[in-house]
């Protein structure tokens, strides 16, 4: 994040209200759309969403359209954008791992499994029913800066960012395993199915996602079940 953007950032904090507004989103931990921020904030809705522009604006939220919820246009929803994690007094991507690292530790249960387990606290809060696309948000949520590229029966998820390189440089075995797991959890129940994940240096990152879809299903019950491979640039670890 560039020193523009923070300036940007802080000034857009630099208002009480917005400054509310932003922490309201942040701890909400789900998408949420204007009515509820109105039914807390004494504003009308055009003050609250010029707020919820200038917050867009300076990269501090996202928005983003509801799926589904029956007739009329879509509502809007806003969540912080995954690149402010950590700042600002957000929940950082560091937090969550170490939150992950210390189930492993506590229970004695591998890091893949682990994150297995986790994968409903980062699954897309409206999913769109489209599978791949569903487990992309996901990834995207957590700063993986994911993009999606067709490969025969199914997808390569390119993971542009890593938000946890410096844990990742000291034991990238374990996180990967973890971010691997979490990618299984995700696709369990889907026509998709992580078949392997290649990671990369963390430094670079761009580490491959591996997903193979089953024809035009939906929602498979047995889809995921197999465990996929993680190879490690410079070794493999199979399971």
């Amino acid at each position: 994040m560039t020193t523009t953007t923070l300036q940007e950032q802080a000034r857009a904090l630099g208002d009480p209200t917005r400054h509310a507004i932003f922490r309201h989103v942040a701890e909400a931990g789900r998408p949420i759309g204007v009515a509820e921020l109105n039914e807390e904030f004494a504003f009308n809705h055009n003050a609250i969403r010029q707020h919820l522009a200038k917050l867009v604006a300076s990269g501090l939220v996202v928005e983003s359209r509801s799926v589904g919820g029956g007739r009329g246009r879509p509502r809007l929803l806003y969540e912080v954008d995954p690149a402010v994690d950590g700042r600002w007094g957000t929940t950082g991507p560091y937090e969550r791992l170490s939150r992950l690292l210390v189930e492993v530790i506590r229970t004695g249960v591998d890091a893949e499994e682990v994150g297995r387990r986790a994968a409903d606290r980062f699954r897309a809060p409206s999913p769109s029913g489209d599978a791949v696309a569903d487990i992309r948000a996901a990834m995207a949520r957590q700063g993986f800066a994911p993009e999606v590229r067709p490969v025969g029966d199914g997808a390569e998820m390119v993971l542009r960012s890593c938000p946890f390189a410096t844990a990742a440089l000291a034991d990238r075995a374990t996180v990967c395993a973890l971010h691997l797991g979490i990618a299984e959890g995700l696709a369990d129940g889907t026509a998709a199915a992580v078949t392997e994940l290649v990671a990369h240096d963390p430094r670079t990152a761009g580490c491959r996602l591996r997903l193979r879809v089953r024809g035009d299903d939906r929602h498979d019950p047995e889809g995921g079940g197999a465990r996929a491979t993680l190879s490690l640039r410079g070794g493999r670890r199979t399971r």
